[in-house]
């Protein structure tokens, strides 16, 4: 009985510890019940660059971030263009009924008025992760003006 409790109070506090440098990372309080694999991996891209054409940690665009995300953490493949991915891999969800793991899109555009120009990975409480042109892979909130003017639609992966 000893190992036993041992054991689990070893396992968690090395879940709190992941927890809580999972909170620091990603600018938001994370707990055991949070999509931890998700987490995790976009931990791991945090910083690396932004390359249009790119799906790896060297250097991604946003619709190649969210291909590679989710090849690793869901094991789905995904289109690799934002319009593609919400037109084939998605079944649209209204803004309030986002989960962590969903998709959001978006359109910076001043001239495709309806169009999809860029995507990002819901993560919860209104913060998503994406590969920004400026700042590479970051995790922003739905709130900021930037992403209120540019929001569009919201999928869930099929």
């Amino acid at each position: 009985m000893a190992l036993s409790s041992c054991s689990s109070s070893r396992q968690l506090a090395v879940q709190k510890s992941k927890t809580e440098q999972l909170s620091r990372k990603l600018g938001f309080t994370v707990s055991k019940r949070d999509n931890l694999p998700l987490f995790e991996e976009v931990s791991l891209w945090l910083g690396a660059p932004y390359r249009y054409g790119g799906t790896t940690r060297m250097g991604a665009d946003c619709s190649g971030f969210v291909g590679a995300v989710y090849k690793n953490v869901y094991h789905k493949s995904l289109q690799r263009t934002v319009a593609n991915m919400y037109s084939k891999d998605c079944q649209r969800i209204g803004k309030r009924r986002v989960k962590s793991g969903d998709l959001v899109f978006f359109n910076f555009s001043k001239k495709k008025r309806r169009g999809l120009t860029h995507v990002g990975i819901f993560l919860k409480n209104g913060y998503f992760v994406h590969a920004s042109t400026s700042k590479g892979v970051i995790v922003s909130h739905l709130s900021e003006n930037y992403y209120k003017k540019g929001w569009r639609k919201s999928g869930k992966v099929w």
